[in-house]
C-alpha cells in the first residue's frame, strides 16, 4: 500500500519516508498541502502522514479538503504535529484527521497507527468487494432490479426488531446486524452456475428446471464455505454461507437443498427468506405483477409457521412502516396490483 507523506521539512520528510519504506510500505513525499492534495486526487494514495503547521495550506486544511471532496474512496489521514493538548486533538479530530502522532514521533508507534488504518481501509474495501461480487451475479438477471439493495435493508431491519426482544438480545447484538447486512446480499451467488436457459426462462420452469435451479443454494454455500475454511477468521464468511444455503428453507421442513426444520435453520437464513420472499412478491417480473403490500403482508401471515419463523413475520408486522419505506427508497418503477394472484414459485 503506498503511503503519501506531507512535511515542508525536507529532513523530517525523508525520516518519515523512510520509516514508512522500512515498514514495507511505498512512500511518496509531497512539500506542502497543496502538492499533496494533487496526489490525492489521482486516487492512488488512502494512507498520508501529514504535517500540521505548513505554510499555504496546513495539515488540517488538507484534512478539511480531503473530507470536502464529492468522490473518491475514503483516505485514512494521520496528522503529524508539536502542539499538545486535549484542545489541539479535538481540532484535528474535528477537521477529519483519523489519528493523531507527536513529535517527535517514534518509529514504532508510526508503524502501530498505519496498520490500524490499513485494517480499516480494508474493511470498506471488503464491503464493497461483498456488494461487487453480488451485483455480478445479480447482473445476469436484468428483472432483479435494485433486490440486493432492498433485500439487505430489510434483513437489517428485521434484525434490528429481534436485537429488542429478551429471547434475541443474546444473539442479536449489533454486530449480527451488520454482517447480516453485509453477507444477505450473497444469498443467490449461486446463481453464478445455473444456466441462463433455466435463469432467464420468462415464465415458470419445469419440474427438472426447477431441480436444476434449487442448486444455486448448495453452489453458493460451497463456494462461500471453501472461502471461509481458508480464512476462519473471517467470520462474516461463515453467515453468509449459511444464508446462501439455507434462504429457501421452510420452516415445517419442506424447503431445500436440505429439507431443514425450524431452529435448525439457521437465524440469518429465517431472516433472509422472509426479506427474499417478500421483495420477491411485492416486485413485477416478466411472469407477474407486483402485488401491493397487504397482499404479501397477508400471505406472509398465512405462511407464518409453516414456511416462516413466526417470530421474524411478527418481527415483520412490527417493522411495516421501515419496510415501507425501503421499499419506496429503492424503487423500481415496478407498477403494483392488489391482485390476489396464487403465489408464483419463488427461487
Amino acid at each position: 500500500m503506498r503511503v503519501l507523506v506531507v512535511d515542508d521539512d525536507w529532513i523530517t520528510a525523508q525520516m518519515l519516508a523512510s520509516a514508512v519504506e522500512t515498514f514495507g510500505y511505498e512512500a511518496t513525499v509531497a512539500e506542502n498541502g497543496e502538492e499533496a492534495f494533487e496526489y490525492i486526487r489521482t486516487g492512488d494514495f488512502r494512507l498520508v502522514v501529514t504535517d500540521w503547521e505548513m505554510p499555504g495550506m496546513s495539515g488540517i486544511d488538507l484534512c478539511r479538503k480531503i473530507r470536502s471532496r464529492p468522490t473518491g474512496g475514503y483516505v485514512y489521514v494521520i496528522v503529524l504535529t508539536s502542539l499538545s493538548g486535549v484542545e489541539n486533538v479535538v481540532r484535528g479530530l474535528e477537521a477529519g484527521a483519523d489519528d493523531y502522532l507527536t513529535k517527535p514521533f517514534q518509529p514504532e508507534e508510526l508503524s502501530v497507527r498505519l496498520k490500524v488504518g490499513e485494517r480499516i481501509l480494508s474493511l470498506e474495501s471488503r464491503d464493497m468487494m461483498i456488494f461487487a461480487l453480488a451485483k455480478l451475479a445479480e447482473s445476469r438477471d436484468e428483472e432483479t432490479g435494485a433486490h440486493l439493495e432492498r433485500m439487505r435493508e430489510y434483513c437489517r431491519i428485521l434484525a434490528e426488531e429481534l436485537s429488542t426482544r429478551p429471547e434475541y438480545r443474546d444473539i442479536v447484538d449489533g454486530e449480527y446486524v451488520a454482517q447480516l447486512y453485509l453477507t444477505s446480499p450473497l444469498h443467490d451467488i449461486g446463481k453464478v452456475g445455473v444456466p441462463d436457459r433455466i435463469l432467464l426462462k420468462p415464465g415458470r420452469l419445469t419440474p427438472e428446471e426447477f431441480e436444476v435451479m434449487k442448486q444455486h443454494t448448495i453452489l453458493g454455500g460451497e463456494t462461500l464455505d471453501a472461502v471461509a475454511q481458508n480464512h476462519p477468521e473471517a467470520t462474516f464468511l461463515q453467515m453468509a454461507r449459511d444464508i446462501a444455503l439455507s434462504h429457501h428453507e421452510r420452516l415445517d421442513g419442506s424447503g431445500y437443498p436440505y429439507g431443514l426444520r425450524g431452529e435448525d435453520i439457521p437465524l440469518c437464513g429465517r431472516i433472509a427468506a422472509l426479506a427474499d420472499v417478500y421483495d420477491a412478491l411485492t416486485s413485477k417480473r416478466v411472469y407477474k405483477d407486483a402485488f401491493g403490500h397487504e397482499t404479501a403482508r397477508d400471505i406472509l401471515i398465512g405462511d407464518s409457521g409453516t414456511h416462516f419463523d413466526p417470530d421474524i413475520v411478527d418481527a415483520f408486522l412490527c417493522r411495516e412502516e421501515r419496510f415501507l419505506e425501503a421499499k419506496r427508497q429503492y424503487q423500481n418503477d415496478e407498477s403494483e396490483t392488489t391482485l390476489a394472484a396464487p403465489l408464483l414459485a419463488t427461487v
